[in-house]
């Protein structure tokens, strides 16, 4: 995984933090060069915050016994740990060493080591994330091999806080970086009092399958909002799910391949080494003993088959699908649509590309990906769906550059007809007319408020009417803003900085608005908003599609345990929805978990379909 090399970062926050006064210098005589005076310890360096008192300093002969050595990627170092810590459960013991290149010590030398203390931040200053407190440029000496090392805490589900941080200060733009820890109440300060130290848990559940980084998740507290499936959901803000942890290997995986796991699956044994904590995961248990892979048997779900006069309506991200992928994407997807979605009568698709994929060439036309698509679907044992889709300005819309991803809806002529009301171009906005005493789009397909300020650079929703039995219904296929630049749940910013929800409530409101002007031309209008959402059940986003009780996030007929369609960082959460108009009152949901939870998948988000009588 890439990361900012840590000397650069290194000096960036040394100076940002001593400039603006949030990291005080010190008058020791380290602080000049001079190492007459007391030894610092390694949790003199630490501190009793999470940013150290000595940081710009340089400190001579600390000491320490090697607990791990990281001998890949952009921060090789070793972690080294004090036998004789102090009595204050907020200072850490245990300390990272940034050399920048291969470590020439082992697990179980004892070092001293002379340096600078600085705090690294994964991912920048523009992060959110939290310091690591480390010495760099150091000068290392071997005093002694074969030490054994100091006793690792057992990190437990009663040991870790309910109580997940903090508030931030506000007067540090509400950062809890200067708090005093309190590991006892809370956990992020319970892991920061840890940081760098020798930690082991015990057998526990994956609730975050294996990564391409070869990284997987646990809880220590298989209480703690568990899902049918084995998870851990997130339901709120406030459920930040304090048991979570991320496991990482120390070992390369050219040496020792990193385990496959699904959710539930469990790891078992002792899983023991340093904690760290990493930019795309927050603390981390860096192992240099990994337990082993108990696998669950977990399964793809399958969806019922719609009963007689039901309409089936089905999302599904696709994952930047595009004619480059090989076949047996396509043959993935096309048989999940078939056996595991049971070829649902429309299928909104996000993330189709264009017809060269990422290749910046000018093409916007997606005909011949959504051809492979459907009749991969056919070849499956599936229907022939047709398709309508609206073409974006090149490059307009987000995504990767060149990719230009948009919505399709792909419907089964058999039992569904598309209303076809030309002129929908990329530029063209749909609007709602009453005809016959009923609502109609003025195109469709058609793009909803293509030219509001609220779809810059981001997919604009396509509008279609369908007819099943006699009944239209009109669907709505969104794929809102990503929730890249929030920061995340360990930022020391408390309550972290979520961005990108400006402008997803934006075009929430956008759409909720198209939705009331159908309302109010009919009623009783069938109305169908679907798509990835990419926000909560419970976010402002949500509310603000569903104002005015314009619609209702079917989601929230399931129990709270099978509410989500997305893993991140080991929480189960809602990111795809179906949302119903009012006179949608007798339906049936169903989020089909047959990718997120799997170190195999074919995409990382779950379908989700929706059956009820028009």
């Amino acid at each position: 995984m890439p990361s900012i090399p840590r000397s650069a970062a290194v000096a960036a926050v040394v100076a940002a933090a001593l400039a603006a006064g949030l990291l005080a210098g010190s008058s020791s005589a380290a602080a000049d060069g001079e190492n007459d005076g007391p030894a610092v310890r390694v949790h003199d360096i630490q501190g009793t915050t999470r940013t150290s008192p000595l940081v710009g300093q340089q400190v001579a002969d600390v000491e320490g016994i090697v607990i791990g050595v990281r001998t890949y990627g952009s921060s090789r170092g070793f972690w080294m740990q004090d036998p004789q810590p102090d009595a204050d459960p907020a200072t850490s013991e245990g300390l990272f060493v940034y050399t920048g290149s291969t470590p020439a010590v082992a697990t179980g030398d004892a070092v001293e080591v002379s340096g600078t203390v600085g705090e690294y931040v994964p991912g920048g200053l523009g992060s959110g994330n939290q310091s690591i407190t480390q010495i760099s440029k150091p000068a290392v000496t071997v005093v002694s091999s074969g030490n054994a090392l100091p006793a690792p805490v057992t990190i437990t589900g009663r040991s870790v806080p309910s109580a997940y941080a903090p508030e931030g200060d506000p007067a540090a733009g509400n950062s809890i970086n200067a708090l005093p820890l309190r590991p006892r109440s809370y956990a992020l300060d319970y892991y920061e009092s840890l940081e760098g130290s020798n930690v082991r848990i015990g057998s526990s559940r994956i609730v975050g399958a294996t990564d391409p980084y070869s990284e997987l998740w646990v809880t220590v507290k298989p209480w703690e909002n568990p899902t049918e499936r084995g998870g851990t959901r997130y339901g709120s803000y406030a459920s930040q799910n304090s048991g979570r942890l991320q496991i990482q290997s120390l070992t390369p995986t050219s040496q020792q391949p990193f385990p496959k796991a699904n959710v539930g699956d469990v790891l078992s044994g002792t899983t023991e080494g340093p904690l760290d904590f990493s930019q795309y995961g927050g603390y981390t248990l860096t192992a240099r003993t990994l337990g082993t892979v108990q696998d669950r048997g977990l399964e793809r779900e399958r969806t019922r088959r719609e009963r007689r006069g039901e309409l089936s309506v089905a999302t599904y991200n696709v994952e930047n699908l595009d004619p480059s992928d090989p076949q047996e994407k396509f043959d993935a997807l096309a048989a999940a649509v078939v056996e595991n979605l049971a070829t649902p009568d429309i299928v909104a698709l996000e993330e189709i590309q264009d017809n060269t994929g990422t290749k910046n060439d000018g093409v916007v036309a997606a005909d011949e990906t959504v051809r492979r698509f459907t009749d991969a679907i056919v070849a499956a044992g599936g229907p022939a769906y047709d398709f309508r889709s609206v073409d974006p300005e090149d490059n307009e819309d987000g995504g990767q550059p060149g990719g230009n991803i948009r919505q399709v809806f792909l419907f089964n002529p058999e039992r569904v007809s598309f209303t076809d009301r030309p002129g929908g171009s990329a530029t063209a906005a749909t609007g709602v007319v009453r005809e016959y005493g009923r609502a109609a789009l003025t195109l469709s397909p058609g793009r909803v408020d293509p030219a509001n300020a609220a779809w810059e650079s981001s997919r604009k929703p396509l509008a279609g009417e369908f007819v099943f039995r006699g009944r239209t219904v009109f669907v709505v296929a969104n794929h809102f803003g990503s929730k890249g630049g929030d920061e995340s749940l360990t930022s020391h910013h408390q309550p972290p900085t979520r961005s990108s929800e400006a402008k997803r409530l934006q075009q929430a409101q956008t759409v909720n608005t198209f939705v009331k002007d159908i309302l109010k031309a009919q009623r009783n209008a069938n109305v169908v908003v679907l798509g990835d959402i990419n926000d909560f059940e419970f976010s402002e986003t949500t509310k603000a599609l569903t104002d005015g009780g314009a619609l209702y996030p079917a989601i929230k007929s399931l129990p709270r345990a099978e509410r989500y369609s997305y893993v991140y960082q080991g929480n189960s959460q809602v990111l795809d929805q179906i949302l119903i108009s009012p006179s949608i009152d007798d339906f049936s949901y169903d989020s089909v978990h047959i990718n997120a939870e799997f170190a195999e998948q074919n995409s990382d988000h779950d379908p989700q379909v929706l059956r009820f009588r028009p």
